[in-house]
């Protein structure tokens, strides 16, 4: 081992749980760094209206493709050995391969139909990349818990790193193509993450992969039913209620309302995602063992009690000063996705929280509950939708469709802490302690703004809050490790 190599392994923390977040998370942060640092530029290069027939694309394929492993890819991190782990692994490939094909069929008959049933015609002349995308996103997620399974988190963060680089290639060198440049650039980066992972992976099991029978397929659907038959809707449910918003403000709006509303989605969901999905890949292969071993209950609050410290901070900030840093950062036609992002603060924190946290309704086998949840989260948001777009109101719309969420997921959040710890006051405390620190790393903008500052001295008010926000989140880390 080299002097680089071990100083690296030195840094990691020693704990093992720690150890695998802080991989995770650092080839997610690299990755969405990047990503970031590209947002501004393809704010500029591409219109509104491009980024509204990507938000719709994206969410008509998050809808679909949730059913394209019937869900048995959760099912992939649960069974002790590797032999009983395979054949749900192949479940996955075989109901990805059918419902690709179908998915062919359809958007090559009636492809037009799609796009005129959503309101949105021009979608219609990019359905042919769907099954395209189903098939790598499906044989992607398959592999990812395979990986996640191995404990294979440096593959796991390497993938990601190739996924968006591969992405943001494509998007900026096909920026002529309009909206087409953004879809090529998705399916480029989800055909990357999808051959990455397949092949170290099926080199390093292609023999325990070969012995899997049809017996062994038939066994595992029936043992692991519950997914295709509960977490399947489940996730369904989840899908449609995150992604129809840009879907209905296209439809009973405008594609520019979609646009700015996944802008400002996508850029509070990226650096909050970035910690999230990898506490969240992380907690899926720790979770299933701390409750073999009774200590559920104190991973899953010492959990909560980081994720709250970690999202509290930027959510607050964004409350504070949304218009003011889209404008500034995207350009002044932005600034409505800042507003957007005021109201969607609140509700992305919750989620970042909860969401990792979900992941006990797999591991408990409570899929009936998890389905539960999630038909009122869609059910409180189409209705929000629709008394806003009654409003005539887009950013009411919005406003209303994020305090549905919130409700819903701290809801959510109650509910997972009965069901595991069987009291909900553990919430209270750390979610006013991070409270009170991410107002105290925030005054030095609250100030600029009290006094009804200049634009330099904002920056210089917003600079110095995030650079405190910076050195608390440095505390966080040496406690850590």
């Amino acid at each position: 081992m080299n002097l680089t190599s071990l100083t690296l392994t030195q840094l990691l923390p020693k704990h093992r749980f720690a150890r695998s977040v802080s991989i995770m998370a650092g080839g997610t942060a690299l990755a969405q760094f990047a990503g970031i640092l590209a947002a501004p530029v393809l704010t500029r290069i591409y219109a509104p209206d491009d980024f509204g027939i990507l938000a719709a694309f994206v969410a008509l394929l998050a809808i679909v493709s949730v059913f394209s492993t019937l869900r048995y890819d959760l099912a992939i991190p649960l069974p002790k050995s590797d032999q009983e782990a395979a054949p749900a692994l192949g479940l996955c490939f075989i109901a990805v391969t059918i419902f690709s094909l179908l998915a062919a069929v359809v958007t090559y008959s009636s492809g037009e139909e799609v796009g005129g049933l959503i309101r949105l015609p021009q979608l219609s002349h990019y359905l042919w990349l769907l099954p395209i995308a189903i098939a790598f996103g499906g044989i992607y997620e398959s592999l990812l818990y395979w990986a996640i399974r191995s404990h294979a988190f440096p593959l796991i963060a390497r993938t990601k790193i190739y996924q968006v680089l591969t992405l943001l290639i494509v998007q900026l060198s096909t920026f002529p193509l309009g909206s087409l440049g953004l879809l090529l650039g998705l399916v480029a980066g989800q055909a990357m993450a999808a051959v990455c992972l397949a092949l170290p992976l099926m080199r390093q099991r292609w023999l325990l992969f070969r012995q899997i029978r049809v017996a062994d397929l038939f066994r595992t659907a029936r043992r692991y039913r519950r997914f295709p038959l509960f977490s399947t809707w489940a996730s369904g449910f989840s899908i449609l209620s995150t992604h129809i918003p840009p879907l209905m403000l296209a439809a009973l709006f405008s594609p520019a309302a979609a646009g700015l509303y996944a802008v400002s989605h996508r850029i509070l969901a990226m650096p909050m995602g970035m910690v999230g999905q990898a506490v969240g890949d992380a907690f899926r292969a720790e979770a299933a063992e701390a409750r073999r071993e009774a200590r559920l209950p104190s991973l899953v609050i010492n959990i909560y009690e980081k994720l709250v410290q970690i999202a509290m901070p930027p959510a607050l900030l964004l409350i504070l000063t949304g218009p003011e840093l889209f404008a500034l950062v995207f350009g002044s036609e932005w600034r409505m996705a800042g507003e957007f992002s005021q109201w969607m603060a609140p509700w992305l924190l919750l989620h970042f929280v909860v969401s990792p946290l979900s992941l006990l309704f797999d591991v408990l086998e409570k899929q009936l509950q998890e389905m539960m949840f999630q038909s009122i989260l869609l059910a409180s948001r189409l209705a929000a939708l629709f008394l806003g777009y009654w409003v005539k109101d887009v950013t009411w719309t919005v406003a209303l469709f994020a305090m549905a969420s919130t409700l819903c997921y701290l809801g959510k959040l109650v509910w997972l802490f009965m069901l595991t710890i069987g009291d909900w006051r553990p919430l209270c405390r750390p979610l006013l302690r991070s409270l009170g620190w991410a107002g105290a790393l925030s005054s030095p903008i609250v100030i600029a703004e009290g006094f009804n500052t200049t634009t330099a001295l904002w920056l210089v008010g917003m600079g110095l809050a995030l650079a405190l926000i910076g050195a608390r989140y440095l505390l966080l880390l040496r406690e850590a490790w």
